[in-house]
């Protein structure tokens, strides 16, 4: 039974940490032994359905809020990988459109031609979206979709190098496209084309956003009841913390009753130990896996993010958003007290706001902190990275 159980958290947690899951992958084999019961508890405790093929095994997950911008994808895992703004998610949305009405091969050429052409057409250009390979950072969109893409193994490299075809539009890229990976990535229960478009004034993007992953919800207590654990087990699955205060009344008045048993199924199911706060619940990984960012993590980012988190946790009290200026001011003063343990380009003139930047988007992704109009919000889970300051003490020599 403990073996079972092990195994059947391995599976869970691989899902997690890979919701597309190769055959090669150590977790696969796993899943495929306990897919019945997979299929089980997250038809159970969540909305999202797992589909297992030959080659792959798919966790369509669903975000449980629209709204969140802190955690963009990354299309590689070097620091010069940007993530993902809105315009390139708009491209990978017409890359996508193209690889499905292409061939088993295509270059990156023809994938950014396809991009254009639908790009030029009246709805795409109503959103305010232009996209051309004139220059090189039309290109270097490009490429941070067909890398995302790479990562996927929706497409396989056969010759050519991303890199030269961004400085030069004629060094083309060939790759195979793996259109049964391609069929799983679009998780939605609506298809697009069936939701409203942007001449309709009532429907805005986050309500055709919703609509095409709705699920229907009975109107009784004991479905209301479902949909509401259901909610609240995703987003303790999925976001690093869970505060009391981005719930609404029903979902609150929830998960106050049914918390422990709530998390306790987590913990059997996924091994996360559950961290319970006034504020809220985060559900923490002990071995650090499933976290796709790090805290503390290394390198100068990682140093100036792990900075920044005290200064705010320092902070907390107030209540008050720390403003970009008082931020600005501090990182010349940890430049000059770190600085010579950090890359040259986080020493330049002006480094502070471009890093700066960077490290409050790193904390809000994990729920330490909030973006604002005018600076930066701690958020309670901060506190844990408050530093006090040392004591020494002077120990007289032993007789």
């Amino acid at each position: 039974t403990q073996l079972r159980d092990d195994e059947r958290r391995r599976a869970m947690r691989g899902l997690l940490m890979q919701p597309l899951l190769y055959a090669d992958h150590p977790a696969y084999r796993l899943v495929k032994r306990h897919v019945d019961w997979l299929r089980d508890w997250l038809n159970s405790e969540t909305r999202w359905d797992l589909r297992l093929e030959a080659d792959f095994a798919r966790l369509a997950k669903t975000a449980p809020e629209h709204d969140d911008g802190s955690r963009a994808a990354r299309p590689g895992k070097r620091p010069v990988d940007l993530d993902f703004t809105r315009r390139r998610y708009a491209l990978l949305c017409l890359v996508l459109a193209g690889l499905e009405r292409g061939e088993m091969q295509s270059t990156l050429g023809r994938l950014g031609k396809a991009a254009m052409d639908q790009s030029a057409e009246p709805g795409v250009v109503a959103s305010g979206l232009v996209f051309e390979l004139r220059t090189q950072e039309d290109r270097r969109d490009l490429v941070a979709v067909v890398r995302l893409l790479l990562n996927l193994g929706v497409l396989v490299r056969v010759a050519g190098n991303e890199d030269a075809y961004i400085k030069n539009e004629s060094q083309d890229v060939l790759y195979d496209i793996d259109r049964h990976v391609l069929s799983a990535l679009l998780v939605t229960r609506r298809g697009p084309s069936l939701v409203g478009t942007l001449e309709q004034p009532e429907d805005t993007l986050d309500q055709r956003i919703g609509a095409i992953t709705a699920r229907f919800v009975a109107d009784t207590p004991e479905a209301r009841n479902r949909e509401l654990r259901q909610r609240l087990t995703e987003r303790l699955l999925d976001d690093p913390v869970l505060y009391y205060d981005a719930l609404d009344e029903d979902e609150r008045a929830y998960l106050f009753n049914q918390r422990h048993a709530i998390v306790q199924r987590i913990q059997e199911a996924t091994g996360l130990v559950p961290e319970m706060r006034a504020e809220g619940i985060a559900m923490v990984d002990p071995d650090g896996e499933l976290a796709d960012q790090r805290m503390p993590s290394e390198g100068t980012e990682g140093h100036i993010t792990l900075l920044m988190a005290g200064h705010l946790a320092e902070h907390l009290s107030q209540d008050q958003a720390q403003s970009w200026t008082s931020l600005h001011a501090a990182y010349r003063g940890w430049t000059e007290q770190f600085g010579r343990y950090w890359k040259k380009a986080a020493k330049e003139p002006d480094a502070e706001q471009s890093f700066c930047r960077e490290a409050a988007e790193r904390l809000a992704g994990l729920g330490l902190a909030r973006l604002e109009s005018d600076g930066v919000r701690p958020l309670p889970a901060i506190a844990r990275y408050a530093v006090e300051a040392p004591r020494i003490s002077r120990v007289g020599k032993s007789r």
